[in-house]
């Protein structure tokens, strides 16, 4: 599914799309992946306006919700050939949304960014996920369907705008639902330009001409009004902490796919070669974004120095513990609570989802294109393990036994039940770790992607909902459960 552009193509396909995307009469220059946001059109593409995109979020909501009662009035069969239109159209623009996605945002790769939009187009649930269920006996027949909420009010992430939006779409519109979203401020036209698609595809296959709606200035107080208007029956969020917290805050029905910090666990009965290639393979993809990605490592003793030696064949640098160390100062920065006044660490936005060569940059570190990831043998408590980077970065820990790699693995993933990894032919330490770390999604020798559908089995997601228990989401989660009764009739044994 990867493209394998070479370095130059994606820089002179990033150059391209900030010249076509800058808004019209803008006097800054073109440069690069580095443009903010605010110098981005957020209603129009290329002079084609985005459909589907409002002032105020009042007005969005209006809209998804003169679409949801269209859809109300379909049958199953239109809706699912709306699903399939969407489809198509994501994978005819998976190109497009690629390389808007890595130049407004400055994150992650283009082929990698195309690859997620095929997979959210071919592996997304549609309304074959609606099941529904009978149950009859001496008393008659009970038939329970899973029935659309309304409008589902959404929160997307800057890490995979397009992807979630249009995975969101699939699945809230395949239960039924109208959606109106409320995207990161960091990638607005990009979610935009993915809502602007997923209309487009509802219309063409004879739905209502919005169906899906956004802003064109998401802010916390547009946030504020979804989670509080009456017409917002469901709430989803793909984000931090913050975002989920006031989601789940607002009283209404809510799903929340909140921060993970994935570790992985290679002993000694691995196939040390292949691990070392997997992880990085996982840990480098879209430069580390998703959030399932490999974040730490903790290996046997044993075979340490074997699985180091496989990640720098596989396109790594190993970091001195001094070099360690001075980077970690670059990719955190200290952030001031403004009530209490405590100092806690935070990722630098400007690293996020960068190549590993432009990080290693910022400490004189040159290094090519070939350089995938850095890696480094760090104590427990380094910042390499203990935070969540979302960068190709990866910090190494030598363990003695299972026992040891279990306690501190789980400790690293902080009790967010997200994601974990493990490299291991013992069915007894694959399933201590498994019952100990109690993530939402467990990849035993493989890349960590394959948690999500991408060369594993199963369907894929982008809002991976661990605190609120449903896991990965797809169309029966955005659905609730209705009866309907007959007493003595309709069993015909």
């Amino acid at each position: 599914m990867a493209l394998n552009l070479t370095e130059s193509q994606i820089n002179d396909i990033v150059s391209r799309v900030v010249s076509e995307f800058k808004k019209p009469g803008s006097s800054s220059a073109a440069s690069g992946a580095g443009e903010k946001s605010k110098d981005w059109d957020a209603t129009q593409y290329h002079g084609r306006k985005y459909i589907g995109v409002y002032a105020t979020m009042e007005e969005a909501i209006d809209a998804a919700n003169a679409g949801y009662k269209a859809v109300r009035s379909m049958s199953v069969a239109q809706r699912e050939k709306i699903i399939t239109s969407i489809r198509e159209y994501t994978r005819a623009e998976a190109q497009n949304l690629a390389e808007l996605g890595v130049a407004e945002t400055k994150m992650g790769k283009v082929e990698h960014k195309y690859a997620k939009h095929l997979l959210v187009a071919d592996k997304t649930p549609g309304t074959e996920d609606i099941v529904q269920e009978a149950k009859s006996g001496d008393n008659g027949l009970t038939l329970t369907e899973m029935a659309p909420f309304g409008v589902v009010g959404a929160i997307t992430p800057s890490t995979n705008p397009s992807e979630t939006v249009i995975c969101n779409s699939i699945g809230m519109i395949a239960a039924g639902n109208g959606v109106v979203f409320n995207p990161h401020p960091g990638a607005i036209s990009t979610s935009n330009y993915a809502v602007d698609l997923v209309n487009r595809a509802v219309a063409a296959a004879g739905g209502p001409s919005v169906l899906v709606a956004s802003v064109i200035k998401p802010t916390l107080d547009t946030a504020d009004v979804m989670y509080k208007h009456p017409s917002i029956r469901l709430l989803v969020c793909t984000g931090g902490p913050g975002v989920v917290k006031a989601v789940l805050a607002s009283g209404k029905k809510a799903i929340g796919a909140g921060a993970g910090n994935p570790p992985v666990i290679v002993d000694d009965t691995a196939d040390i070669d292949k691990a070392a290639k997997d992880i990085i393979d996982g840990c480098t993809f879209d430069n580390n974004l998703p959030c399932i990605a490999e974040k730490e490592v903790f290996v046997f003793d044993n075979v340490a120095d074997r699985l180091i030696a496989g990640m720098l064949k596989n396109g790594c640098i190993m970091l001195t513990r001094q070099q360690a160390d001075e980077l970690a100062k670059i990719v955190l920065v200290e952030k001031k609570d403004p009530k209490t006044g405590a100092v806690k660490h935070t990722v630098n936005r400007d690293c996020v989802g960068r190549d590993c060569r432009v990080i290693l940059e910022k400490i004189g570190i040159k290094v090519g294109p070939e350089i995938r990831c850095a890696i480094a043998e760090v104590p427990f408590e380094h910042p390499f393990v203990q935070e969540e980077l979302m960068m190709p970065i990866l910090g190494i820990v030598r363990v003695k036994d299972i026992d040891e790699a279990v306690d501190l693995a789980v400790k690293a993933e902080h009790g967010n039940r997200h994601t974990a990894h493990m490299h291991s032919k013992n069915i007894d330490n694959l399933t201590k770790f498994a019952r100990a770390v109690e993530t939402t999604i467990f990849v035993k020798n493989a890349p960590s992607y394959a948690g999500i559908g991408f060369g594993g089995e199963g369907h894929t997601t982008f809002t991976i909902a661990g605190p609120t228990g449903e896991g990965l989401t797809s169309a029966r989660s955005f659905t609730r459960k209705r009866r309907c009764v007959m007493v003595d009739n309709f069993r015909i044994i």
